[in-house]
């Protein structure tokens, strides 16, 4: 290459061709430099409350359906998801009828918001009511039943988009990673009381319920890549400032009064709405209320934690 030809920074080699390629494999590939392959910009992920996809899953006299909180678009994703490595949907199961799913995921969380019923995965069933918490495998086909007397809202949370980013099949039932789990409301109750009834370490952010499994118990992680929590707030508390690489789905399970701080921004809670709260940004989470405020948290921090990256620091 003569002077003349010789670009003025590495920066404006943007994914140059080989200079010479004598097969379809080698003409595939292209080059980068350390002048701008780490300049990659991509959008950012946005906080958000989601209310629509929460109000069609409660309207009175609706049909069964998948309701998803998809906000790829307004990150760049090329698959539906809530967050780069989570998608959270609301489910309506009408009265007595039945709703079957099978995502293409290593796992799922599931919160019963409304109503009663059972869930069949394999050959397990589970009898299930308001405020019970399952996490189940992924791949499989799921069937949710709601009694007959009233319609069901599920709360489900995967990692889907992990395994399309890769562009992986959901593992076979035999190599899943994750056994059928149920943890009952009347049991999450008597843990929370148990937690709340002690006192509290000062670098606390909040007292929270973890859960976890006999075949996960090793990294406290409610499934491989995904953490899950009850985390609570007594009247007139507030989480201290603090910031992780994991982002966050949040359930607002119990919260009149309530708010959270995110990134500087105000966002009230609202029954069972679904907020996001985007990685490392700095967010706290307020009871203005009379109550204790119960909010159910997914995070992709089993990916973090195993990578060394969860950056957890407080901020005030």
């Amino acid at each position: 290459m003569s002077t003349a030809m010789k670009p003025a920074s590495a920066a404006v080699l943007d994914g140059d061709p080989p200079m010479q390629a004598n097969t379809d494999a080698q003409r595939r590939a292209r080059f980068f430099n350390s002048g701008n392959a780490f300049n990659l910009k991509l959008p950012a992920v946005p906080r958000a409350r989601f209310d629509a996809e929460r109000d069609a899953a409660f309207a009175e006299d609706a049909p069964s359906g998948v309701h998803p909180m998809d906000q790829s678009d307004a990150f760049g994703g090329a698959f539906p998801a809530t967050t780069p490595l989570v998608l959270a949907r609301y489910l309506r199961v009408a009265a007595g009828d039945t709703l079957t799913t099978r995502f293409i995921a290593s796992g799922e969380v599931i919160y019963a918001i409304l109503g009663s019923g059972t869930t069949t995965i394999g050959g397990e069933t589970i009898a299930w009511g308001p405020g019970d918490v399952m996490v189940l495998p992924g791949g499989q086909e799921v069937s949710h039943t709601a009694d007959g007397e009233a319609a069901a809202v599920l709360w489900v949370v995967t990692n889907e988009p992990v395994l399309a980013f890769e562009g992986l099949r959901a593992p076979s039932a035999d190599s899943s990673q994750i056994d059928p789990v149920h943890y009952t409301a009347d049991e999450i109750a008597r843990q929370i009381e148990v937690l709340t009834n002690m006192p509290a370490n000062e670098d606390q952010a909040g007292v929270a319920l973890i859960f976890s499994s006999e075949r996960t118990a090793d990294s406290r992680n409610a499934m491989p890549s995904m953490t899950l929590a009850m985390n609570t707030l007594a009247p007139g508390h507030h989480q201290r400032p603090h910031k992780h690489n994991a982002a966050a789905i949040t359930l607002c399970v119990d919260g009149p009064g309530c708010f959270s701080m995110i990134d500087g921004h105000r966002i009230d809670w609202s029954p069972f709405s679904t907020m996001v709260t985007p990685p490392a940004e700095v967010h706290s989470h307020h009871n203005g209320g009379a109550g204790l405020a119960r909010f159910l948290i997914v995070q992709d921090g089993g990916l973090h934690y195993y990578a060394r990256t969860m950056g957890f620091a407080f901020s005030d």
